[in-house]
């Protein structure tokens, strides 16, 4: 192999690496990021690292060239196998290890796949993914002749994701993997759990033929609902295809979004740990931040992407933060980093224990009327000018703005948020109001703002949740 190896410029985002499998991203990709990331690893943390990968068709082929790069390297390279990321994260806690690489396309569609990385330290996100691309420009890597384990890593997994199981009543219980890598861990922690289980499309298929693996669009949710009215399930569960984001649903089949849980499980947290920080992205309700006070808690609004949150957890010792997305972070009795399986686990026995239904615990939050996110394609080039644009013209207009990630514009009739996605060229908009008119006024505002940069707002969307 030569010296040196460019990467499509497209691949290197700012929380992994991702493209479309034959055309952006390739095996010899895949190689030469074990030798950079292995380069970098060795140099400052150490030489051994866990590999994992996720159940697309692709994966097994990216992972064994990545395991030659870092093998190649000079690193200890332990081979987990087949599983979701959060399991590999775990693997590098259990292990010690300096790092640890997950092949895995998330909840993109099945001709994508990417790369998720992190040290012992934290998430590699940012320009240290930039490093990476430079490094292997340059060509600059270490060389050496590592070893290679088959490391299994499952039955330790699951017990630790049962270890603060402490539900006291049997519950009804419909889990959708959506066909991707939670499946095989899935039937395993089941099997171990009390009550009445009911799984659908547990089966491991990178074609994901029943539904798209992202619950946190509805269309994605039906045959979960059915499942928990046919059956009349306490709650139901669902991940996407790498396990590191969870969607709920109340006996009801209604949606527990994201923000919604994570002021669930601040009531349990903050009753251990009172005046902790609780985080939540600048997408979440202020019903959130709100209850997270009321409860004794301290609200922190900060950034989207989970890697800035694991980051922003470690700096201020949170115990608990969530994202939109459905990204929730346990650093109370567990990691900090985002596990859909010991959400999951975490919310069956915090819903055992408290006597009522998940309803009665969504329905803590007042009633408001929001938007989901709604996107606008943009040029690349122009997405976080257009930030800018908007920023400086409620700057003159004196309005009141958060703008820790885009705008967050707070009115009297509630707020509404533009942020520019760091993953897609797309503009990101919510708005919230405790009245169906208010609702429209801030929606008004976000069409007069981008209008005024001169986006084309014939096709705005409508209110949702």
């Amino acid at each position: 192999m030569s010296d040196s190896h460019q990467f499509d410029p497209t691949i290197l985002r700012e929380y992994d690496m991702r493209g479309v499998v034959g055309k952006t991203l390739t095996s010899r990709d895949a190689w030469a990021v074990g030798r950079a990331f292995g380069t970098i690893l060795a140099e400052r943390h150490g030489t051994t690292v866990a590999v994992a990968y996720d159940g697309r068709l692709h994966s097994p082929t990216l992972e064994s060239a990545l395991v030659d790069g870092l093998v190649a390297t000079g690193l200890t390279v332990h081979r987990i196998g087949l599983g979701p990321t959060p399991m590999l994260y775990y693997a590098v806690k259990k292990l010690e290890a300096a790092g640890g690489l997950m092949i895995t396309g998330s909840h993109n569609p099945p001709e994508y796949n990417g790369i998720k990385m992190l040290t012992a330290k934290g998430p590699v996100y940012g320009d240290q993914i930039q490093e990476i691309g430079r490094v292997g420009a340059a060509g600059t890597w270490r060389s050496g002749a590592g070893t290679v384990h088959q490391t299994a890593m499952i039955e330790a997994y699951i017990d630790r994701l049962l270890a603060d199981f402490d539900g006291d009543r049997p519950l009804s219980v419909a889990w959708d993997a959506g066909n991707g890598a939670t499946g095989e861990l899935l039937r395993l922690l089941t099997d171990r759990l009390p009550g009445r289980h009911f799984l659908l499309y547990d089966d491991i298929d990178g074609r994901f033929p029943n539904h798209h693996p992202d619950p946190t669009i509805p269309a994605n949710l039906v045959d979960l609902q059915r499942t928990v009215a046919e059956q009349r399930c306490d709650l139901g569960v669902a991940f996407d295809g790498d396990g590191d984001r969870i969607g709920a649903l109340d006996e009801k089949g209604r949606i527990i979004w994201g923000d919604q849980l994570v002021a669930i499980y601040a009531t349990e947290v903050l009753k251990d740990r009172p005046g902790a920080t609780v985080i939540a992205d600048v997408k979440a309700s202020q019903t959130l931040f709100d209850e997270i006070a009321r409860l004794g808690g301290e609200p922190l609004m900060w950034k989207t992407g989970h890697s800035l949150l694991k980051a922003k957890m470690a700096e201020t010792g949170a115990p608990l933060a969530g994202e939109m997305s459905g990204h929730i972070f346990f650093a109370d009795k567990y990691y900090g980093f985002d596990d859909a399986l010991y959400a999951a686990v975490r919310l069956i026995g915090l819903a055992s224990r408290s006597g009522r239904p998940l309803s009665a615990l969504r329905d803590t939050l007042p009633a408001v009327l929001n938007t989901p996110e709604i996107r606008f394609t943009v040029e690349e080039a122009r997405k976080f000018a257009i930030i800018d644009e908007v920023r400086a013209r409620l700057a003159a207009a004196g309005a009141d703005v958060v703008g820790i990630d885009g705008v967050r514009v707070t009115t009297a009739d509630g707020w509404w948020l533009l942020r520019a996605s760091n993953t897609q060229d797309v503009l990101v908009a919510r708005a919230e109001s405790g009245t169906a008119d208010g609702l429209k006024r801030l929606k008004d505002q976000i069409h007069d703002q981008l209008a005024a940069s001169g986006l084309d707002m014939s096709d705005f969307g409508a209110a949702g949740h």
